[in-house]
């Protein structure tokens, strides 16, 4: 059973991009609350510069809404509802780094100087109600040209835009998706100029954070494991050849990042499955990625295979970013089935991890950090529109 959605301070950055004028202007701002006794769940952490007002962190979901790579009125909606609601940091789906890498027609995009404004309203809208917002940076290797989940299954047929798909090998992930290409060094190094070129829109957007997409099954993932990675050259056999090509993204991306703010990668810490990529090689990931100037794991699991056998239950990940956490010190975010305040808190304060990420229960409600704070005896943001409403 897959379960992944993402198949796919108070420290206020000044708000950027085209409209920041007119949606500084327009709006009234949040009112902060807290109390000095926060919780766990309600205490800022530092992230470099960036100081985030609480740990609740809303989980990269696809949504598979966009319009040639746009972000539309959906998103402004989408992720403006999770910054009303009072989450700490907002990531975004997975936006593409290129054509080629989406994983369906439908996909986010930052391949193009075009795709800027929209994303800018945005990252404008969420710092007026003082939330952060980071965008997920990927590729889809051969999980690309697929189509959204309620429009079908499988492969896009050639008749509606089909796109020829890479890999690291020409091993398709199963028999109803395309037959990738095997990259040569070319294309590897191409790949990681277009997540530099999308980091540096990133930048003109307005996000405050990065996050590398190296899980769920999508190109990085598919070069860590040797389930999906069958090369002979530099970027095939060992764990050392393996890991090469997430490296060489995430260093490029956080060179190409501000010094002041943090990149996060997200992995699969297991492809759950006989001979695949193992919580243990997850751990020396995060080792080298600490030297790469990388300040977060965000820890999900599975998406590589088919073949996975998950074992699912009640925070079922949140082991694996406390392994990591405890074996290396690298800041982690846990995922995974965590639907209720209790269970948040109480995993952060055992220690295994940094920041808590959400995604169903957010999409349930919106305002669930704004319940969660009442639920722990303390208060969170409430917008002075909302404040009517907050839990008494």
């Amino acid at each position: 059973m897959n379960v992944s959605l993402d198949q796919c301070a108070v420290h206020i950055l000044p708000p950027q991009g085209p409209y920041s004028d007119t949606m500084t202007s327009a709006l009234p701002t949040s009112t902060p609350s807290q109390t000095s006794d926060s919780p766990q769940l309600f205490t800022p952490i530092r992230l470099r510069d960036l100081t985030l007002p609480n740990r609740v962190v809303v989980s990269p979901m696809c949504m598979y809404s966009s319009v040639n790579g746009f972000a539309t009125d959906f998103h402004l909606a989408h992720l403006g509802s999770f910054a009303l609601g009072g989450a700490g940091l907002i990531l975004t789906e997975a936006a593409a780094v290129s054509p080629e890498g989406r994983i369906t027609p439908d996909d986010l995009g930052l391949w193009s100087d075009d795709h800027i404004p929209a994303l800018g309203h945005i990252t404008d809208f969420v710092h007026t109600q003082n939330s952060l917002i980071g965008v997920q940076l990927a590729h889809a290797g051969r999980k690309a040209s697929t189509w959204a989940p309620w429009r079908g299954h499988g492969a896009v047929p050639d008749r509606e835009g089909a796109w020829q798909v890479i890999g690291p090998d020409a091993t398709a992930y199963s028999a109803d998706y395309p037959s990738p290409q095997a990259m040569t060094t070319d294309d590897i190094a191409r790949v990681v100029s277009d997540f530099v070129a999308a980091t540096r829109r990133a930048i003109m957007a307005g996000f405050d954070v990065v996050e590398v997409h190296a899980a769920h099954g999508y190109l990085l993932h598919q070069f860590l494991s040797p389930l999906s990675n069958s090369r002979t050259d530099e970027y095939g056999g060992s764990f050392e050849n393996r890991v090469r090509f997430t490296l060489e993204v995430s260093r490029a991306v956080r060179q190409a990042f501000p010094g002041h703010l943090p990149v996060f990668v997200r992995v699969s810490a297991t492809d759950w499955a006989e001979g695949g990529w193992t919580p243990a090689e997850t751990v020396e990931l995060a080792k080298l990625l600490v030297k790469e100037g990388i300040d977060v794991l965000d820890v999900s699991s599975g998406g590589l295979t088919a073949a996975q056998k998950v074992e699912v239950g009640p925070g079922y990940q949140v082991p694996f970013a406390e392994q990591v956490k405890r074996e290396t010190g690298m800041t982690t975010v846990a995922v995974g089935l965590i639907t209720a305040a209790q269970q948040a808190e109480a995993l952060l304060e055992a220690g295994q991890a940094d920041l808590v990420a959400l995604a169903r229960e957010l999409l349930r409600d919106p305002h669930w950090p704004q319940r969660a704070a009442f639920e722990l005896g303390t208060k969170a943001s409430v917008p002075n529109q909302y404040a009517r409403a907050v839990w008494q």
